[in-house]
């Protein structure tokens, strides 16, 4: 059953969860964030995501469905009626449930990687389509970590919630500047391979077999100096065409599925 239930978008715990939807300000004050829609919600907390609430709209999401969210029952219930939940929905699609999550510590230091790790780094990406799709890409290739080099927003913004399809609770995820991420990696002896056109060799052409990083920059600009010249190697994506640059993910993509097929495709 549920611990109460909420009628009225004048509400005041319902106009704070507007604010956690629409202000990464909030969402940074309070440390938590929202998360619409079963399976996000399921992958967040298969991700080890604490849930702090569970609402729901109980014409579109039936009760047995709720409790499977919820099998401990720990997760306190909200009943919301329609007008209630279209004021806290980001997404066109509806499935009648949010849940009101903690948020994750991002630092270096947390990452738990293991003997021969393999990792993205993405310095600056600013749609969040674009980080979305690396996170996706990320888990399709179970990589151990991404790395996000002097992000520009908030992880936990919505848009990216929702284009990274539940990927941004299935991958380990830490922010850092650009010298705080280089010295990281070399304390730990992970060579790292730059995506840029300067001074770069053809990205096939290198051994990504041990600990190993994959940096990627931005479209527009690609990566900074201090990136390419930190590099263990520079390397290049050979384009036939007109134009000298891709979609950031796309790039990424290349470079990751080249790594797990010099390591081998698990089955």
């Amino acid at each position: 059953m549920p611990s109460k239930q909420i009628t009225s978008v004048q509400n005041p715990m319902i106009k704070s969860l507007v604010q956690l939807q629409e202000k990464s300000k909030s969402r940074k004050q309070t440390g938590t964030f929202l998360i619409e829609g079963r399976r996000e919600i399921e992958l967040a907390l298969k991700g080890g995501y604490v849930l702090e609430q569970l609402l729901f709209y109980p014409e579109v999401i039936s009760g047995p469905q709720v409790s499977q969210l919820n099998p401990s029952g720990q997760i306190p219930l909200v009943e919301i009626n329609k007008e209630v939940y279209e004021k806290l929905a980001y997404r066109d699609t509806t499935e009648g449930v949010i849940g009101v999550a903690r948020s994750k510590s991002l630092e270096l230091d947390d990452l738990k990687l293991s003997k021969n790790p393999l990792i993205l780094v993405a310095e600056a990406p600013e749609k969040p389509g674009n980080i979305g799709a690396l996170l996706r890409t990320a888990d399709a290739a179970k990589l151990d970590a991404v790395i996000i080099a002097n992000p520009r927003g908030d992880l936990y913004n919505p848009n990216i919630v929702r284009s990274s399809v539940g990927c941004l609770f299935t991958n380990q995820i830490a922010t850092g500047s650009t010298a705080e991420i280089i010295a990281f990696l070399q304390a730990r002896d992970i060579r790292f391979f730059c995506a840029t056109l300067q001074n770069a060799t053809v990205y096939d052409q290198q051994d990504y077999t041990t600990p190993t990083a994959l940096v990627v920059g931005t479209e527009a600009t690609g990566l900074t100096q201090q990136w390419r010249d930190a590099a263990t190697q520079n390397v290049i994506i050979p384009m036939e065409g007109e134009i000298d640059s891709m979609n950031v993910s796309v790039a990424a993509a290349i470079l990751i599925f080249e790594a797990k097929r010099q390591r081998g495709f698990k089955r």
